[in-house]
C-alpha cells in the first residue's frame, strides 16, 4: 500500500481507530497474542494477534467465490467454498474471521462427494476484530462452503452513487481489504500468514465492468457475467474487487489502465513509464511473476494512494497531475510485486518487510528512470515527515520489529517506521555492503522466500547467513540489531544531501528575512517535490500579509496538486487565514484520500470556528468518503469535541 510521503498518522488520533483501546472480543476469546518478545522473535510458529483463525490446525488452500453485485442494496451475496488442508489431523473445527456478514448456510463435502449441513456459531461482534465464525467439522471435510451476504456498511467495500463518479451515469463499487477488512466481504482466515489460490464467478448489472485481483482480460466483454482465476497463492488482504463504468487502454503488451472513460486517456499518459518501471525492477530483482500489471484508477474517494492488489493495482486519481511528478506511487505499488505480494509479512507486526522493502525498491526505480536528484528529494521528504511523526509517546511503534501487544489495531502502524525507517535501514545496508552485493542479496531473498509469508526473524536469519556472515566486518550485529529493535533512527544512518533543496531553503529564508519572493522564472520550473519542501519548511504560522503575498504570486489556495494542498491548507488554518476556507471546504469534499485530507481536518478541529467548518464540511463530504476515511475523520472530530476548545 502507498500512504506516500506524508504520514497518515500525524498523531495517534489520525490513524483508523487510533483512539480505540485494545479490544477484547465479546465472546471472551480474543485473538491470541504472543506472551513474550523472546518467544515471538525466536519461534518459527506464526501467531497473528489480529485474527481468530487457527492455521496451525487447518489452512485454506483454495477459495472459490460465487458473488452477485447488488448496487441498489449495496451488497455482495453468494458463497465462498474453501479447499482445506488439515494440518492437525485431530482438529474438528474451522475458525474464520468475519465482520458484519449475514451467514445463511454452511455445508461440507463428505467423503462420498455429497454435501451436508454443518453446525456453526457466529460470536458477538467485536468492533475491531469482527465476529469469530466457528464451524464444526467432525469429518474434517475436504471442502466447506459458506453462503452469506455482506452488510451495506462493510468496512472493506465502498458503494458510490453515479453522482460520486466522474461519469455521473453508473454506480461504482470497490474493495479495500488491507489490513483486516477482507473479512467484511468474504469469510476468511484473514491473516497474511495464510496464502491461497482463488477463482471467482461474479454477476453484475450489464453496464458494470467487474475486475478482480486476478486474470482480468483486457478484451473481456461487458455482459454482467465474469470469471476470474488467480493461480498464484495470495494472502487475504490482496483479495480485491471493483465494478463500474470502466474501460481499458494499453500501455504495453503486459500493462495498461482501467478507468472511467474520461479518466483513461489522462491516466495512460501519466503512467506511460509503467513498462520501463517493470523492466527496471526485473533487471534489479528478477522476473515479474504475475503475468500482467494493470492499474485501476479509482474515484477520488479511494482512501489511499495505491493498493498493490496483484495484477491490478488500485490507484488514486490524485497522482495524475500532468507532469509525472507523482508517479513514484506507481513505482511503489509495482515494487510490491516483489516485496509484499511475492514475499509477504506474516503479521502486521512485521509490516516493514512489506513497506520498507517496497519503499527502498521504489526509490531505486525512481533513481534509474528520473535521476538521483529526484530520488533523493523524495527520500528527504519522507525522512522529514518521520522526524515529526516520531515522539516519546509512540516509541514502542518505532522499532522495525514490533513487540507483541504493542500494536492493538493493525491499521495503527507508524508510517515513518514501516515505510521510511525500513527503507532507510536497507539503504544503510546497501552502503555498508556495496550496491552490487546488496542487489544480489535482495534478488536472492526474493527468490528464496517467493510466495511465502515470513516473519522478521526469518529475514534476520537469512540476512545473517547471506550478508553479515558472508561479508564480515561490514556491519556489526549490534548495529544491525539497533535498526530492528530500538526506537528512533540510529546515529549511523546514511544522510542524503540535496542541492536543489538547499536552494529552496535559501529562497525561503530570503523571503522570510527580507520579503523577497523567489523569482517566478525559477519557481515555474519547480517540481512538486520542491514546492512541498518550500511549504513544509515554513514557520508554524505566517501573517495574513505573507500568506496573501504567496497566494498572489503562486496561487497556492485552490491548487489542484493534492501534495501541495495538504501542506498549504494546514498552514493557512494555523495562521487564521480564513480567505482559504472556501477552497479548503471544496478540497475536503472533492478528495477522500486520507493522507491528503487528514492534516487539514486535524488543524481545523483545534479551534471552535475551525471545528464548525470541519463538521459542516464533513457532513457534506461523508457520503463520498470510504468507511476507512469516515472513521478517521469522525475520530478526530470526536476527540476535539471531548476536549476544551481554545478560542483563536
Amino acid at each position: 500500500m502507498r500512504y506516500s510521503i506524508l504520514t497518515v498518522c500525524l498523531a495517534a488520533a489520525l490513524a483508523l481507530g487510533c483512539s480505540r483501546e485494545a479490544a477484547t472480543p465479546a465472546d471472551g476469546a480474543a485473538p491470541p497474542a504472543a506472551a513474550k518478545t523472546e518467544t515471538a522473535v525466536t519461534s518459527p510458529a506464526v501467531v497473528d494477534a489480529h485474527s481468530y483463525a487457527q492455521p496451525d490446525k487447518v489452512r485454506i488452500d483454495d477459495l472459490a467465490l460465487q458473488l452477485a453485485v447488488d448496487f441498489e442494496h449495496k451488497q455482495l451475496s453468494g458463497s465462498a467454498t474453501y479447499t482445506l488442508n488439515w494440518v492437525d489431523k485431530a482438529a474438528t473445527q474451522l475458525v474464520l474471521d468475519t465482520r458484519g456478514l449475514n451467514i445463511e448456510k454452511i455445508v461440507g463435502e463428505r467423503s462420498d462427494g455429497k454435501w451436508g449441513d454443518l453446525k456453526f456459531a457466529l460470536a458477538p461482534a467485536d468492533k475491531l476484530f469482527g465476529s469469530k465464525l466457528t464451524i464444526e467439522t467432525p469429518e474434517r471435510n475436504a471442502r466447506v462452503r459458506v453462503t452469506y451476504k455482506t452488510s451495506p456498511d462493510a468496512s472493506g467495500l465502498q458503494w458510490l452513487t453515479p453522482a460520486m463518479t466522474e461519469g455521473k451515469k453508473t454506480p461504482f463499487m470497490f474493495s479495500q481489504s488491507q489490513q483486516i477488512h477482507a473479512r467484511s466481504w468474504v469469510p476468511l482466515q484473514d491473516t497474511p500468514s495464510v496464502r491461497f489460490t482463488y477463482t471467482a464467478h461474479v454477476t453484475a448489472p450489464k453496464d458494470a465492468m467487474v475486475l478482480m485481483s486476478a486474470d482480468n482480460d483486457p478484451k473481456a466483454a461487458r455482459d454482467g457475467d465474469y470469471e476470474f482465476k488467480m493461480p498464484q497463492k495470495i494472502p487475504s488482504y490482496l483479495l480485491a474487487i471493483a465494478a463500474g463504468d470502466l474501460v481499458f487502454q494499453p500501455i504495453s503488451q503486459r500493462s495498461g489502465v482501467w478507468a472511467e472513460p474520461a479518466m483513461a486517456p489522462k491516466a495512460v499518459a501519466e503512467f506511460s513509464d509503467t513498462e520501463k518501471m517493470m523492466e527496471t525492477a526485473e533487471k534489479l530483482y528478477g522476473p515479474y511473476r504475475w503475468d500482467r500489471y494493470d492499474i485501476l484508477v479509482l474515484p477520488p474517494s479511494f482512501p489511499y494512494g495505491g493498493m498493490e492488489n496483484p495484477r491490478l493495482t488500485f490507484a488514486t486519481p490524485t497522482a495524475i497531475v500532468g507532469d509525472k511528478s507523482l508517479v513514484s506511487l506507481i513505482a511503489h505499488e509495482l515494487a510490491h510485486s516483489w516485496s509484499g505480494n511475492l514475499v509477504t509479512f506474516s503479521t502486521s507486526n512485521d509490516a516493514w518487510l512489506n513497506e520498507g522493502f517496497t519503499s527502498y525498491v521504489e526509490n531505486r526505480i525512481v533513481e534509474v528512470l528520473y535521476g538521483k536528484e529526484r530520488a533523493d528529494m523524495e527520500s528527504l521528504i519522507s525522512r522529514n515527515e518521520l522526524r515529526s511523526e516520531f515522539t516519546d509517546a509512540n516509541k514502542p511503534l518505532q522499532a522495525l520489529a514490533i513487540k507483541p501487544g504493542a500494536l492493538d489495531d493493525p491499521d495503527n502502524n507508524l508510517t515513518g517506521t514501516v515505510y521510511t525507517k525500513g527503507a532507510w535501514f536497507l539503504q544503510f545496508l546497501e552502503q555498508r555492503f556495496g550496491r552490487d552485493n546488496f542487489d544480489a542479496f535482495l534478488r536472492g531473498y526474493f527468490d528464496h522466500f517467493a510466495f511465502q509469508s515470513i516473519s522478521t526473524q526469518q529475514f534476520v536469519d537469512y540476512a545473517k547467513a547471506n550478508l553479515l556472515d558472508k561479508y564480515p566486518g561490514k556491519v556489526t550485529q549490534a548495529e544491525f540489531d539497533a535498526w530492528l529493535y530500538e526506537p528512533g533512527i540510529p546515529s549511523n544512518a546514511p544522510q542524503t544531501p540535496s542541492a536543489r533543496f538547499d536552494a529552496i531553503d535559501a529562497a525561503r529564508k530570503a523571503w522570510l528575512d527580507a520579503g523577497t519572493l523567489p523569482d517566478k522564472a525559477a519557481t515555474a520550473k519547480w517540481s512538486t517535490q520542491e514546492w512541498v519542501h518550500f511549504v513544509e519548511g515554513m514557520p508554524d504560522t505566517l501573517s495574513a500579509d505573507q500568506l496573501k503575498a504567496l497566494d498572489a504570486a503562486y496561487k497556492l489556495t485552490g491548487t489542484p496538486n493534492g501534495e501541495i494542498a495538504q501542506r498549504w491548507y494546514p498552514l493557512t488554518v494555523r495562521s487564521g487565514y480564513t480567505q482559504a476556507d472556501a477552497a479548503i471546504a471544496a478540497f475536503l469534499q472533492r478528495i477522500g484520500r486520507r493522507k491528503l485530507i487528514m492534516p487539514t481536518y486535524s488543524e481545523l478541529v483545534k479551534t471552535p470556528a475551525g471545528l464548525k467548518l470541519a463538521e459542516d464540511t464533513f457532513a457534506k463530504a461523508k457520503p463520498g468518503y470510504h468507511p476507512i476515511t469516515t472513521e478517521s475523520v469522525e475520530a478526530v472530530i470526536a476527540k476535539a469535541k471531548a476536549a476544551p476548545q481554545a478560542a483563536k
